[in-house]
């Protein structure tokens, strides 16, 4: 994931003989902050070449950061400073912004801090205040959560999503409004007949084809082959499925996608399956790559929701229904016919670390077409999950902190095969009762990463002026 790109600007006092007298303090306060925040490896900062001392330096210095493609900016308050300066700067330099106070009780930057973020208030510029030395672990991570939030929501400005087929049998939660996803998102909704996904994947070379069968053939850790709906010529026909779509994606300038699939492909042409894992995934068996965000069943809220994961993350993320809850056990199936990416099979950016833990079985009645599925039990580990979902015309975040966990080989068999054997399985623990889960929930599929991302996510609510629950 390319690093978050930070403007810094430090604010000063605008009479001329205290700008001088404190100049090169707030320039070492400015440093300081920045090579903390490029030290986290995340992070790319642009800073101020000067303390800002008027209103035509505010604009000179913010027009520079938006020149140089700083995503959200940093105000920075070491001593008392115009507030009128914070002001002026906010129409060039990128929002949201971080009010940043360091401590240095001899001087009022708390002050000037909370009189700029009144200003902003005044003049409904969103931000967040954060106070301290950075060199605290405590208020670095507030700043960098800060900052993951504000980019993961401005990186969607911009994108196009490929909508292939429409809605799925059904669901009302997995169509929005195109007008009103441009509106709040700044994103674009390109639809997509999946007739393409078969005409694009024809004109691959049939050595490619095979080339990739026999990588998967060797890596894969079992792939149960059978003489009806899962065959070699049947695999070779998803292969084709995923070049078909990467070559729209290409074609069509498209970011992030859903497939319909259910309904149509999955009961003439072959399941969506390996093509939405592998497109989910960080690598393929040409090597490799970023991850695209496929959401299984045109899911256009999911895929919003994987996106914003992977804005915060770069990883792949997990798709899955809320399929079943295993009271003896407290664990909840999530799982999913598609969009199961092989990384959660075992955590690791190393596709054939992964791959050995993956069987490809054949698909279920459900899907008369045919395929492998691809199955898994993912490893354990700590996830942050949610889901964007709408009531009315408001949107608001759920987010449910959990814990994906193992149990012997045999056990997770037996549990697995109470469900759909063929299909991939998290078996995850949460914090609320299952009554509380379902009960405030808002849909059947879920999204989430490994990680703590709680308060990301919480940010993100608030930076788009919605409202969010936390299960858990």
């Amino acid at each position: 994931m390319k690093k978050y790109k930070v403007g810094l600007l430090t604010m000063s006092d605008g009479r001329p003989y205290l700008h001088e007298l404190q100049y090169e303090m707030n320039m070492g306060y400015q440093k300081r902050i920045r090579e903390a925040l490029e030290a986290t490896g995340e992070i790319e900062v642009v800073e101020g070449e000067a303390p800002i001392n008027s209103n035509t330096a505010a604009k000179r210095e913010a027009y520079r950061l938006q020149q140089a493609g700083a995503e959200m900016t940093i105000f920075n308050y070491a001593i008392w400073c115009y507030p009128q300066y914070t002001a002026a700067a906010s129409n060039f330099a990128p929002g949201p912004y971080v009010l940043f106070c360091n401590l240095h009780p001899s001087e009022c930057g708390m002050v000037g801090m909370m009189a700029a973020s009144g200003a902003l208030d005044q003049i409904e510029k969103s931000h967040t205040r954060v106070w301290g030395s950075i060199d605290e672990t405590e208020v670095q991570d507030r700043v960098v959560r800060y900052i993951r939030a504000a980019c993961a929501v401005n990186r969607l400005k911009g994108l196009t999503y490929g909508n292939f087929g429409g809605r799925p049998m059904g669901m009302y939660t997995t169509v929005a409004n195109l007008d009103e996803w441009q509106k709040r998102f700044g994103i674009d909704v390109e639809n997509v007949e999946q007739y393409e996904i078969m005409k694009e994947g024809e004109a691959v070379e049939a050595s490619r084809v095979t080339a990739a069968r026999k990588w998967l053939e060797a890596n894969v850790g079992k792939i149960a082959y059978n003489d009806s709906n899962f065959t070699p010529e049947k695999l070779e026909t998803q292969i084709r499925s995923y070049y078909g779509l990467r070559r729209i994606i290409e074609k069509r300038g498209l970011d992030f996608i859903g497939i319909k699939a259910h309904g149509d492909l999955t009961d003439w042409y072959v399941t969506m399956d390996l093509a939405e894992a592998f497109l989910n995934d960080m690598y393929d068996w040409d090597g490799p790559h970023e991850p695209i965000v496929a959401a299984t069943e045109s899911d256009m809220d999911g895929a919003l929701t994987m996106q914003l994961f992977q804005h915060l993350t770069g990883k792949p993320v997990l798709f899955a229904d809320v399929r079943h809850y295993e009271k003896s056990e407290d664990v909840w199936f999530f799982g999913n016919s598609g969009t199961a990416a092989t990384y959660y099979a075992g955590k690791s950016e190393d596709p054939k670390e992964n791959l050995k833990h993956v069987a490809f079985y054949p698909e279920s009645k459900d899907y008369p077409a045919g395929g492998g599925s691809v199955h898994h039990f993912a490893a354990p580990g700590n996830v942050t999950l949610a889901r964007l979902a709408r009531k009315g015309k408001d949107y608001y975040l759920t987010i449910v902190p959990g814990e994906i966990v193992q149990f012997e080989q045999e056990k997770m068999d037996a549990l697995g095969a109470k469900a759909t054997p063929a299909w991939p399985v998290a078996f995850t623990r949460i914090a609320a009762s299952a009554e509380e889960f379902l009960e405030k929930y808002p849909c059947n599929h879920i999204h989430g990463v490994y990680g703590d991302y709680v308060e990301e996510l919480r940010t993100i609510a608030e930076i788009l002026h919605m409202d969010c629950q936390v299960i858990g």
